[in-house]
């Protein structure tokens, strides 16, 4: 059994991988659609700062997926193991048809179905979901409200000077403004493994509590103190997934939401980057790609609405509507047949 743990340890790992590559794009679809650097260095310019939240930010979203969503006392690994199942597949599926749904909301969505599969619905924590249902729709709106707002006050600022004096100047700020969304994207998106692999650790400390050596270090009375070695694992697996990038996703946020000059870049970048640091610092498991794409279409809107390509946004909608339920579907079914297979 402790063994079979620590495979699942090492799935969650691969999900925060997964979940690099596929959220690159809310990284640096803005600055790569703006041609303001290329996209190797756009990725390596996102990885770096995915990693370095390591070093800056509380694990308050850790904490919260860790034991304010589902009831610990019903979590086992395989409860763990067929929620990142689910996770992963939706995450795959999405990716390869290149549909920026959110990685965030596959993960929890995963290990809601499988909590639910395992004991019905009496598995949920209501206030831990409260919260981030919440913020499904507010996210978005909060990065829409600031991207719109931050395009405006920008434009209004600039307005009497010289087009060729003001881009070079945003081209430079939007380098910064894509560290701050990537530094975001670390802090919140990293913590939700993090807290993914202390579940399991909790759940399955009986089996560690008498081993010696280097197993002795995967023994975790509680969820309330996370070691550093899963902070460094999950950073550093995000990070490596934002070096293998997104592509597809690229394209579809980089220019097919609206087209972006580095004026709207860095608005975007840095309206999303203050909605997921505000819902970090609360401990709230957001999704940085509903984010990103609400402060998106809020910078094409200031121009007017028909700047933004309504049919493209719409059917990102649909998919983070199904998100949800669709890896809970998965992780529901890969219990089942992990539970078969085990007993």
């Amino acid at each position: 059994m402790v063994w079979y743990i620590l495979a699942i340890v090492g799935v969650a790992f691969v999900f925060d991988y997964i979940n690099g590559f596929h959220d690159s794009a809310n990284s640096i679809a803005t600055i790569v659609g703006t041609r303001v650097l290329s996209p190797f260095t756009a990725v390596a310019w996102a990885a770096s700062f995915n990693f370095l939240a390591l070093f800056i930010f509380e694990t308050n979203v850790a904490k919260t997926i860790g034991k304010g969503m589902i009831d610990i006392a019903i979590v086992n690994p395989d409860v763990i193991l067929a929620g990142l199942i689910g996770a992963i597949v939706w995450n795959l599926i999405t990716w390869w048809y290149g549909i920026p749904s959110s990685s965030s909301h596959a993960l929890i969505g995963g290990y809601a179905g499988a909590a639910v599969t395992k004991a019905g619905f009496g598995a949920i924590i209501a206030a831990g979901w409260t919260k981030t249902l919440l913020f499904i729709v507010l996210s978005p709106m909060i990065g829409m409200a600031a991207g719109w707002s931050l395009m405006v006050a920008s434009t209004w600022a600039f307005r009497k000077a010289r087009r060729a004096a003001v881009e070079p100047l945003f081209r430079g700020m939007q380098i910064a403004s894509s560290a701050l969304f990537s530094l975001s994207h670390g802090a919140n998106d990293a913590q939700k493994t993090m807290g993914i692999i202390v579940s399991l650790l909790v759940a399955g400390q009986a089996y560690f509590v008498n081993e010696t050596g280097f197993l002795r270090h995967f023994y975790l009375p509680s969820g309330d103190t996370i070691p550093f070695w899963i902070k460094f694992g999950a950073h550093f697996a995000i990070a490596m997934g934002t070096l293998m990038g997104g592509w597809r996703i690229v394209h579809t946020l980089g220019s097919r939401v609206t087209k972006l000059k580095p004026i709207g870049g860095f608005c975007a970048e840095t309206g999303g980057a203050s909605a997921i640091f505000l819902a970090t610092w609360l401990g709230i498991p957001v999704s940085t790609t509903h984010t990103i794409s609400g402060a998106i279409v809020g910078v094409g809107a200031t121009h007017r609405l028909s700047a933004v390509r309504w049919g493209v946004a719409t059917r990102m909608i649909w998919a983070w509507v199904i998100t949800i339920p669709a890896a809970a579907a998965v992780a529901g079914v890969s219990y089942w047949v992990i539970a078969a297979v085990q007993g």
